[in-house]
């Protein structure tokens, strides 16, 4: 009896952590501190839909210029690439 306890709370554990995991993200329209940053997000890191596609995180390519990431105020313009509007 003790270790299906065991098993099942290891179990509820597990699937709390990965319904956190694809919680929605945050996005700079719910933030006032975040903007919206084009053109400098990895492949798969992303924060919304692109062109290709309607979830966060499915980008397949580096810096592509309409795929964004939220990122504070005042920081996209500083990096390479980054742009406050789509390309």
């Amino acid at each position: 009896m003790k270790k299906t306890n065991a098993t099942i709370t290891a179990i509820s554990s597990l699937l709390t952590l990965g319904a956190a995991a694809f919680a929605a993200p945050t996005f700079a329209a719910d933030k006032p501190d975040l903007e919206k940053c084009y053109g400098v997000a990895k492949a798969g890191k992303n924060d919304c839909a692109g062109p290709a596609h309607a979830c966060s995180g499915q980008s397949k390519t580096d810096a592509g210029g309409k795929e964004w990431i939220s990122l504070p105020k005042g920081t996209c313009e500083r990096l390479s690439g980054g742009s406050l509007t789509a390309k």
